[in-house]
């Protein structure tokens, strides 16, 4: 990957795979979305075999290092590890973000969901988290249990923790504005991405909003 890319702040669309696409549909809309400028990928796959998603996240590491995109395994750490992956996103169960963090080395991305708990936010910033996810911020499929996240938690963290925060959950481009003048440095985007027809202009339309509010 690029020095340049390595050293980009953590700013703009964040973008998750969909489950439910076949692995050439799924390469295919993912080149789209990086031609468009996304520099933030999530390998998240709830469907396949642990065979079937190394050879998917080996097949989408390799797209996103030729684009200079980071690319994050969603939940996996052996998975993020073994394909070398450039970070990787817990959940509330998906293990200790402080073992992680030793893992990982000092030079991998780590991220932690906080769902709408900035005390979970504080103690993600102590074991080493590099971004925070709050969400969901608008009603998901993805994520239907999820407690509402108040958008003040996003203005919160980057002032009293000092970490970028991502916003999760529900969002489309005509709420993302909203977002990011309350704070969010990351927007984690599936179906509005990766589910409408033109994959490219609706990243570039992202990328644009961020450029608009370069003092959020």
């Amino acid at each position: 990957m690029a020095e340049a890319a390595l050293r980009a702040p953590l700013r703009g669309l964040y973008a998750i795979t969909p489950d439910g696409l076949d692995a050439p549909t799924l390469t295919a809309r993912l080149e789209a979305a990086l031609r468009g400028g996304v520099r933030f990928v999530q390998y998240r796959d709830k469907i396949n075999s642990a065979a079937q998603r190394g050879e998917i996240a080996g097949a989408l590491q390799a797209i996103c290092r030729r684009y200079g995109a980071r690319f994050i395994v969603n939940d996996d750490l052996a998975l993020a590890l073994a394909v070398g992956a450039d970070g990787v996103h817990l959940g509330g169960d998906d293990g200790d973000p402080a073992a992680a963090r030793r893992a990982l080395g000092p030079d991998k991305l780590l991220g932690v969901s906080c769902y709408a708990d900035f005390e979970l936010a504080r103690a993600a910033t102590a074991a080493g988290a590099d971004y925070v996810a709050f969400g969901a911020v608008y009603p998901s499929p993805t994520k239907p249990l999820a407690p509402p996240a108040p958008l003040s938690l996003f203005a919160r963290c980057r002032d009293e923790l000092g970490l970028p925060a991502c916003a999760v959950g529900g969002i489309t481009l005509d709420k993302a504005p909203a977002l990011i003048a309350a704070g969010a440095g990351l927007l984690a985007v599936i179906s509005d991405l990766f589910a409408v027809r033109d994959v490219t202009a609706r990243a570039l339309a992202f990328g644009r909003l961020f450029e608009e509010n370069t003092h959020a």
